[in-house]
This record gives C-alpha cells, structure tokens and sequence, in this order.
C-alpha cells in the first residue's frame, strides 16, 4: 500500500513542509527509517535521529524547531506521538479489512447472525443465538458460545473462548487466549472440610471500545453481571474476578489481579502485579504502582498508592527511608546500651 505525504497529511491534520508528492509504504522507527518509510518525533532525546534518517517523510509537532539540515518532509501535528498513533490504526485498519469471509473448517450455528464483512478464520465455533455485528474479525480457533453478542468492528484473536451469553460492545478488540466469562471462584466451606460449586449463573457484560489482553481472564457474576466499562484497557495476564466492575476509560496493566466484587472507579491506572482486594471500592484516577496490595481503598479520588498493604505513595517513600536506616540505627542502639552498662 503506497500514500502520498499530502494523503497523510490529510489523515492527520497537519501541514506540510517539504515535497507534498513523495510516497510512503511503511512505517518505522526514526532511527531505522528508509526510503519509503514514515517516522515520528515526539521525544526530543532522539532528535538527533531527524539529522541522520532516510526516512521519507516525519511526523513532528508544529512547535519543534530542527536545529540542523534534514532531508525528510516533515508532516506539522498538534501531538506527534498521537498523530502517528492514528496513523498506526488506520493501517491496521487497512490490514484488517483484507480478511474476508468465512474459513473452513468452521462451524456456525442455524440460529446464529452475522453481520457483513464478517471474516471468520477455520476452525472458529459459533454456537446457536449468537449475534455477530458488522466487520468483525474473527481469528482461526475462536469459540463463542450460546447466546453471546458482539457489536460491530470488533476483532478477536486466535484461541479466544468466550462463554454463554457474554455481551460485548463496539468496537473491541480481544487477544489471543482470553478467557471471557468462566465461572468465578464461588466456592462455600462445608463443616467437612469440603467445598460445595457455588452455581455462577451470572454474565460479562464489555462495553465499547474496550481492549482485553492476550491470556487475561474475566469470570462471569455469581448473579447479574461482570462489567467492563467503555475505553478500558486490560493487559496481558490479567484475572478479573466475579461481579468485578471497571470504570471508563482505566488502564489496567499485566499481572494484575482483582478479587471478586470489587468495584475500579473511572480513568484509574493499575500498575503490574498489583492485586486488589474484593468488595472494596476503588475512587476515579486512582493510581497504583507496580506490586501495590490494595487491601482498604482510599477515600478520595487521584489518590498514588504503593506498597503492601498500600498506602499514599509519599508516605510509603517516607517508611521506605526510614527502613533503609534501621541497621544504623539499631548499631547506634547498642553503643547507647554498650556505654549505659560500662557505666553501672
């Protein structure tokens, strides 16, 4: 696929400045451009790259001022790192939509629905009553069971199970072995020792534009439902438990674990690793760093919590330094103590 620079331009936005017919047909790093290829600028520790590229054409904020000679057209943005981002998804975009069709092997059900420009890889299962939107991309050995519905323009990859009556918006993309809607952990202590299933006859329910990483797992609702809200992103190898909710728009990275019935609130960012206890409610633009034990939630929004058990990541800091002085300190205790003794 080959653009023009002024097609590009067009796309993002931005002014030209340089020769507005040069054609490009790839993307790439700044320090590896090529011929042909676009790049990006946002970072100005690698301006030096600018001088030196053979990249086609740059992407660059409308207020950088280049400090040297460069031979690239450079495209004029508000937010270079954006632009090059939208420019990245419309050539996904493109890429997606060459896939057509429906493979074979695969099995669709009778009482299944599938909106057109579907692609449906091979070995892919769609069980009876589900309803499939438009332009969605469903990648070789997917199983959607009973009942599930997927809005428009969604893409799942390779390997994806998806339980019974799952509902998932517009928009969303989910990642090669997600597990979404496996039955929560319910499981209730007999006098015994045993443990008897506690039924999970819940469902997920994932709104639009919502991105779920490769392996992830979120459990259906012991009752009623699992809800992922609009724009979250959820990273590789991530577990959200039963009757979990996520505000819009937060961030969740890999390792993360959220125990059952716990409740994220809006545009929070969840580090890696960290692990969020159950039945506790996390306030909006919540921040928690990578390891950080949530245990008791803070009680206001655009709290920065660290450690385990978690708290205000500046008083974290401030027992992290007194920590590190304890060997000093218990040596200074034992001269005081050594000195008191000599003395009786």
């Amino acid at each position: 696929m080959e653009f023009t620079v002024e097609q590009i331009a067009l796309m993002l936005n931005g002014e030209i400045k340089g020769d507005k017919s040069l054609k490009v047909s790839q993307l790439a790093k700044i320090e590896d451009g090529t011929e042909g290829s676009i790049s990006f600028l946002a970072n100005l520790k690698y301006e030096h790259f600018l001088y030196t590229t053979q990249a086609t054409a740059v992407i660059v904020d409308k207020t950088f001022e280049p400090k040297k000679e460069y031979s690239p057209c450079l495209i004029l943005v508000e937010n270079a790192y954006s632009a090059f981002t939208t420019l990245l998804q419309e050539y996904q975009k493109i890429l997606a939509n060459q896939k057509k069709g429906i493979e074979q092997p695969s099995f669709i059900s009778n009482s299944a629905t599938i909106g057109e420009g579907e692609y449906i890889g091979a070995f892919s299962y769609i069980a009876s009553n589900c309803k499939i939107g438009k332009n969605v991309k469903i990648y070789p050995h997917v199983t959607i069971l009973e009942a599930s519905i997927i809005g428009d323009d969604c893409t799942i990859y390779s390997g994806v199970k998806i339980y019974p009556n799952t509902h998932i918006g517009n928009h969303c993309t989910i990642h090669a072995n997600a597990v979404i809607g496996a039955d929560g952990f319910g499981f209730a202590p007999q006098a015994d020792g045993t443990y008897q299933t506690i039924p999970q006859l819940g469902n997920v329910l994932i709104e639009d534009y919502v991105s779920i990483g490769a392996n992830a797992t979120i459990d259906r609702a012991t009752i009623g439902s699992t809800i992922i809200r609009e724009g979250v992103k959820i990273d590789n190898l991530v577990q959200i438990g039963h009757n979990v909710e996520i505000g819009k728009n937060t961030v969740i990275a890999a390792q993360t674990g959220v125990a059952g019935s716990a409740k994220i609130g809006a545009n929070c960012m969840i580090g890696g690793q960290v692990g969020i206890n159950g039945h506790i409610n996390i306030p909006n633009k919540t921040i928690a760093l990578g390891q950080s034990g949530i245990s008791k939630a803070p009680n206001k929004e655009g709290t920065i919590l660290s450690g385990t058990p978690a708290t205000e990541n500046i008083d974290y800091l401030k027992t992290q330094a007194l920590i590190r002085k304890l060997p000093a300190t218990e040596k200074r205790l034992r001269e005081i103590e050594n000195k008191l003794k000599s003395n009786e």
